[in-house]
């Protein structure tokens, strides 16, 4: 039988289906030759030429999908993937897309597939993102539920489009459960802890996993666990809202080892417990990983038995390749690695920005500014604060009344980084904006800053 196929194929096939029928790939009674000519009536045939072709496959994955549909049930071969490319997806998506999901071709395009791509595009979905989502292995299966009542469901339940988008990107299988009986009780179990609606859409659209897993078995059994630990609802909640991510995790074998690591290294318990409450994401990690960075925290001189020896292990809580990266980050600037651990001893929480804000904010003080790495260590709060809402908004003040004379150049301009804003706004903009009218425009980040004089003498500790 193999023999008689092999002598019908073309040439160039018969290797490939000799190799997937030893493999085992598909049974040769149940696969008919394939003929490479374009007038050929057999379904098959037709079928693997359409999605080699027209949808981008292999030929073993037009082969394998081929058992899956037959073109002859296609009222327009080309209708599904025309819609696709309307939306924004490459071929490459539609090859994945199809390879996964081939009877996608023979969905409702009307009833099911435009509406759904039309409502995905309406919650403000960017075609990038839907061609991303789509395109991963079993979410083409998005495209054919009821995403409607899925979409109606959220928003029933104060949940704003961007929320339902992110929600959306990020957990797509969610719209293949059944709203009414597997994620309005979840819903209504967070209400019940005395979470509101908004924070409800909060949560879940932050960490919309947490809908995917078991109300009995994981959440449910998770709070308990937490209610014990943590005494009282109230406690729970604010344990939960410091860090969703706490919902998915086994208390039991997760959390309370690393609670008794603290209390064995010294943290007073009422301490440790404080853990729920600034930094329960720090209880997430590997035990083995946790270890090392209270092992750190200690050798850097923080008292267990303060608050900032939790702060600590908070901002240290990162992948060793993480904290390395940072490290250089800082480097790159002229920071020393003892100054840098210096800095974080003043601002536990130097270390906790994101490796992007560390090169603007540190090559904004040391290019622009012309401020010593060294000054920046001395005072790494600076590092904390916003560039664009707080940092230059307020040189751009300075720069203005620094010209007019209004305030002298040897004002500290780390005191006027430190003030709050109400006081910022007394002090420099409000009681100049009648003789400077151009001040209330620099705090509103409407006149660039050029950047101060060399020889200005700003650095006034």
């Amino acid at each position: 039988m193999l023999r008689l196929i092999c002598i019908k194929l073309p040439k160039q096939l018969k290797h490939k289906a000799s190799s997937l029928t030893h493999g085992h790939f598909f049974s040769t009674s149940s696969v008919k030759p394939i003929a490479e000519l374009p007038n050929s009536k057999d379904p098959q045939s037709l079928t693997v030429s359409f999605l080699q072709n027209s949808c981008g496959l292999s030929l073993e994955s037009a082969i394998s999908a081929s058992q899956k549909l037959n073109i002859e049930n296609l009222k327009n071969p080309n209708s599904v993937l025309d819609l696709l490319r309307t939306h924004g997806l490459t071929q490459t998506h539609i090859r994945k897309l199809i390879s996964s999901r081939p009877r996608l071709l023979l969905a409702d395009l009307d009833n099911i597939l435009k509406p759904n791509m039309e409502l995905f595009e309406s919650l403000g979905i960017s075609s990038t993102s839907l061609a991303k989502m789509l395109s991963n292995a079993n979410n083409p299966r998005v495209l054919e539920s009821d995403a409607y009542t899925v979409v109606e469901f959220f928003r029933a339940h104060g949940f704003r489009n961007e929320q339902i988008s992110t929600l959306t990107v990020k957990r797509p299988l969610l719209y293949l459960f059944n709203a009414q009986k597997i994620l309005k009780p979840k819903l209504d179990f967070f209400k019940s802890l005395g979470f509101s609606d908004l924070e409800i859409a909060k949560l879940l659209s932050t960490q919309p996993s947490i809908l995917a897993r078991s109300l009995e078995k994981q959440i449910i059994p998770c709070v308990q666990e937490l209610r014990k630990i943590r005494g009282t609802d109230e406690n729970v909640l604010k344990a939960i809202k410091a860090g969703y991510g706490i919902l998915e995790a086994n208390v039991e074998k997760v959390l309370k080892p690393k609670m008794s690591m603290l209390i064995s290294r010294g943290v007073p318990q009422s301490l440790a417990l404080k853990m729920f409450f600034l930094g329960p994401t720090s209880l997430l990690m590997s035990t083995y990983r946790f270890s090392e960075i209270v092992s750190e925290v200690m050798k850097l001189g923080f008292d267990p038995n303060i608050l900032q020896f939790i702060v600590a292990i908070r901002s240290l809580a990162m992948s060793k390749t993480l904290w390395e990266r940072k490290v250089e980050a800082y480097k790159s600037f002229g920071l020393s690695k003892d100054e840098i651990y210096s800095a974080l001893k003043r601002q536990p929480l130097f270390m906790r920005v994101s490796e992007k804000k560390i090169q603007k904010s540190m090559g904004f003080f040391v290019n622009k500014l012309k401020m010593k790495p060294s000054l920046i260590s001395k005072n790494p709060i600076l590092i904390r604060y916003s560039l664009e809402k707080r940092i230059i908004p307020r040189c751009s003040v300075l720069q203005l009344l620094i010209s007019k004379r209004l305030i002298k150049e040897d004002t500290s301009i780390f005191h006027v980084f430190g003030m709050n804003e109400n006081e910022f706004v007394e002090k420099l903009v409000s009681k100049y904006q009648n003789e400077v009218p151009d001040v209330v425009r620099a705090h509103q980040g409407k006149i660039e800053f050029q950047g101060f004089p060399v020889d200005l003498k700003l650095w006034v500790l």
